[in-house]
């Protein structure tokens, strides 16, 4: 019987029976998260359920979790989702930066150029006053004096 079957892309494939010795469980198990869709093996021409290296990686993620930390099955679910959202949304942030990043360092050689002939020196002009402005350097008058009643 054949365990591993590999493909000419160089990719491991294990049939269920290699899967269900390896991790201990019943091919029933396997069936069953497959038809959860916590799983999805490929299938050859007869039908035969292959299993890759990452479905043995997501396997042993739900094993962890229903084994070691008791979470139901639909727990396992939403947490798989969220992971893959997680991993989607980590992503989109890792290409955002990198857009950034290139962004800026094309943008700074632009804002070198552009402060460097758009400011102008000169000399600081001094403080014009006009004539109607008083001058808050001069003296206070004395209030006059009201005239006593």
């Amino acid at each position: 019987m054949a365990t591993r079957r590999s493909t000419t892309a160089g990719k491991a494939y294990y049939m269920i029976s290699a899967v269900a010795q390896k991790y201990s469980i019943h091919p029933q198990t396997l069936r069953l998260y497959e038809r959860e869709g916590l799983l999805a093996p490929s299938r050859t021409d007869g039908n035969t359920r292959l299993y890759s290296d990452e479905d043995l990686q997501r396997l042993e993620t739900i094993l962890s979790l229903t084994r070691d930390l008791g979470v139901n099955l639909a727990g396992v679910e939403i947490i798989l989702n969220m992971r893959q959202k997680m991993e989607e949304m980590q992503r989109e942030v890792n290409e955002f930066m990198e857009y950034v990043k290139h962004e800026l360092a094309r943008g700074l050689g632009d804002w070198e150029q552009r402060l460097n002939t758009a400011l102008v020196r000169s000399a600081p002009a001094g403080i014009v006053r006009s004539a109607s402005t008083a001058d808050p350097a001069a003296p206070a008058e004395p209030p006059s004096e009201r005239p006593r009643t």
